[in-house]
């Protein structure tokens, strides 16, 4: 089966708890906030993942098959996740293309990244239950939210980079940090009206 790499078109926001950079408590992870347009495109190469394995059961008539990799999470929005390990670690460049290595970087819930990725088709080895899961082989970063304080294939971080080419935003030389907006205060609402 024919592995075919998935771009992000537009930046796609992380959603939750990230561990891009450096391994949280349960290892590399990211997630991450898609439209319909990347979901109908997995629904559609889903169907082909699901026949490959179909064909290879032990025991087609035993056989589970597991939900798809990605969740809906409001309408038109589907929340989808990666993980890996040190040996899987995809590469992470900026805007320009640069690798970025220091595992500080604050990549955390909210930032906005494109992403690089495929689909898998999965049988485990109890040769009944079968399903499909998504892969990562980039992620470029376009903008840092710091408030919080995958089989890479064969490609490198300049391969990661002609995948996704350049754009405005976050560079890993140049950082140009724009300061959070502050809450409005509650007794400032003008529109709040007084019980007597």
């Amino acid at each position: 089966m024919s592995r075919n790499i998935h771009v992000t078109p537009k930046p796609v926001i992380l959603e939750g708890f990230q561990a891009i950079l450096a391994p949280g408590k349960f290892g590399y992870s990211l997630s991450a906030i898609v439209d319909d347009a990347v979901i109908d495109k997995l629904e559609e190469e889903r169907t082909d993942c699901l026949k490959w394995c179909e064909s290879r059961l032990d025991k087609p008539k035993r056989s589970v098959c597991k939900p798809e990799p990605w969740e809906e999470v409001s309408k038109g929005k589907y929340k989808i996740k990666f993980s890996w390990n040190d040996k899987t670690q995809p590469p992470v460049v900026d805007t320009e293309g640069s690798p970025i290595t220091d595992s500080k970087t604050p990549l955390y819930g909210g930032s906005t990244v494109k992403l690089g990725f495929y689909q898998k088709p999965y049988i485990l080895r109890d040769g009944i239950t079968y399903g499909s899961s998504l892969k990562l082989v980039g992620v470029q970063v376009v903008t840092l939210k710091g408030e919080a304080g995958i089989d890479s294939g064969d490609l490198d971080p300049e391969e990661v980079a002609s995948l996704f080419g350049k754009t405005d935003g976050f560079k890993t030389n140049d950082p140009n940090v724009i300061p959070s907006k502050p809450e409005p205060d509650d007794e400032e609402d003008e529109d709040e009206e007084e019980d007597f």
